[in-house]
């Protein structure tokens, strides 16, 4: 077979071609897409007459050698990952249409992809949004429109920093959070389960400030804390991400570094940053996992190399002992 979608040395069709005819076909797939399947394919096939093994003989090693030859070339995992979803759609074909006896691909795993640590703000720059917060408030004056928004955005910063609520938890709060004399707030989180969420004062000076902000500006009475402005329900997730990117701009911080989930992380991070335990951390986030918390385990190695280096005894000053804790 050829490697270049023509047919082969001896007038037998190309399955690789009719892979890529069937894919344009029944699957109706754009020519950019059968584009890049022929490029990938190629690369493979050029990989297979490397080696001497023809496509319809290809076993599960093979194809994963392959697989591991394109992290020295460069290819991140989510490329080497689309690379063998093209694969296994060719072998499959193979397979079904009787140039194969066997799949080879079906054992083969999917590479896998690093999880990216998430997205978060340092203490002074979550301390200069809500200052900016802060200022416009002071600055609506007597702007009844510009003095409700100044009001709510600040809200929405101090609770969401305070609690770490998911973003779909903050917006649907009910207007009695505001009323709430306990120091904590009972949230409803993903599939149901009810958790306790530390209110500190400032989000409670924030919730009763825009409470009375709506109320002094003619605000209508509802269920919500935060009610859409033009329409029945609550404020929406895109509606108060829109707002955020402009309350960031506005704190000259940029705007693609900023989101609702970005100040949910700030929050997770600052707290394991100054000695609140993983578990703990997890509770509060409404995490039913701790692997899922287990994204800021980088912050807890920076912490224990940093305790190890300045408690134990013998490393003392101008000595360096060298200690590194890693995570397993």
């Amino acid at each position: 077979m050829s490697g270049d979608g023509s047919a082969s040395p001896d007038g037998a069709e190309d399955p690789s071609q009719l892979f890529l005819d069937m894919l344009a076909a029944e699957r109706g797939a754009a020519a950019n897409t059968l584009a890049a399947y022929r490029r990938d394919l190629d690369d493979y096939l050029g990989y297979l007459a490397e080696v001497g093994v023809d496509p319809e003989e290809a076993q599960a090693d093979q194809v994963r050698a392959y697989i591991a030859s394109l992290e020295p070339r460069g290819l991140k995992a989510s490329s080497a990952a689309r690379r063998l979803s093209c694969i296994r759609g060719f072998h499959r074909f193979l397979y079904a249409e009787g140039y194969a006896e066997t799949d080879p691909t079906a054992p083969v795993a999917a590479p896998r992809r690093a999880k990216g640590l998430p997205k978060i703000l340092s203490v002074t720059e979550v301390d200069r949004l809500l200052a900016a917060a802060r200022e416009r408030v002071d600055a609506a004056g007597d702007n009844r429109a510009e003095a409700r928004a100044a009001a709510r955005m600040l809200c929405l910063l101090e609770l969401l920093y305070a609690t770490g609520l998911r973003v779909s938890e903050l917006v649907a709060l009910p207007r009695s959070a505001a009323a709430t004399r306990e120091r904590y707030l009972v949230v409803k989180g993903k599939g149901g389960r009810e958790r306790l969420v530390p209110l500190t004062d400032l989000a409670r000076d924030a919730m009763r400030a825009h409470i009375a902000h709506g109320v002094a500006h003619g605000a209508v009475d509802g269920p919500w804390l935060f009610p859409a402005e033009s329409e029945n329900g609550h404020l929406t997730r895109q509606a108060f991400a829109r707002d955020l990117k402009t309350a960031a701009a506005a704190a000259g911080l940029r705007a693609d570094r900023v989101s609702p989930h970005v100040l949910r992380h700030a929050f997770a991070s600052h707290l394991l940053q100054n000695g609140a335990d993983l578990r703990i951390v997890q509770e509060l986030l409404g995490h039913a996992d701790i692997s899922t918390t287990q994204i800021y385990t980088h912050i807890l190695d920076e912490r224990l190399n940093g305790m190890v280096r300045d408690l134990h005894p013998l490393n003392d000053a101008g000595d360096d002992v060298g200690v590194n804790i890693v995570s397993s």
